[in-house]
């Protein structure tokens, strides 16, 4: 699976004509302690850069984009039950909705890790 990032603080791993997307560990790290996260329905349609999502911490809330445009195929409704997780596995257990890919091309300009560390820099 590829990993990329957007300047928004979202990573997505590409896995065939599917992205799992999540917040990274720099943008937890800004937020402090999650206590809220709204996520997407399933079967929504959403525009690339479309706020997707919410995350509230004790600082403040914060959208989540849809860094492409496509269909939301499944929500990770653990985060609902335990928004902490953003904090303790942001990169992992804590991913936050799957897209079915629209157009592939919208891919293209998006970070790899390095890139994305020397943003975050």
């Amino acid at each position: 699976m590829t990993t990329l990032y957007t300047p928004d603080h979202e990573w997505l791993q590409i896995d065939g004509d599917v992205v799992t997307i999540g917040i990274t560990d720099y943008a937890q790290t800004q937020l402090g302690d999650v206590v809220f996260v709204e996520l997407p329905q399933v079967g929504r349609t959403l525009a690339k850069e479309e706020a997707a999502a919410v995350v509230e911490s004790v600082k403040a809330a914060s959208d989540v984009y849809a860094p492409v445009a496509g269909e939301v195929v499944a929500v990770n409704d653990a985060l609902a039950a335990d928004p902490s997780l953003v904090n303790s596995d942001p990169g992992k257990a804590a991913w936050f909705f799957k897209l079915r890919i629209a157009d592939r091309s919208q891919l293209d300009g998006l970070m790899d890790e390095a890139a994305y560390k020397d943003h975050t820099a």
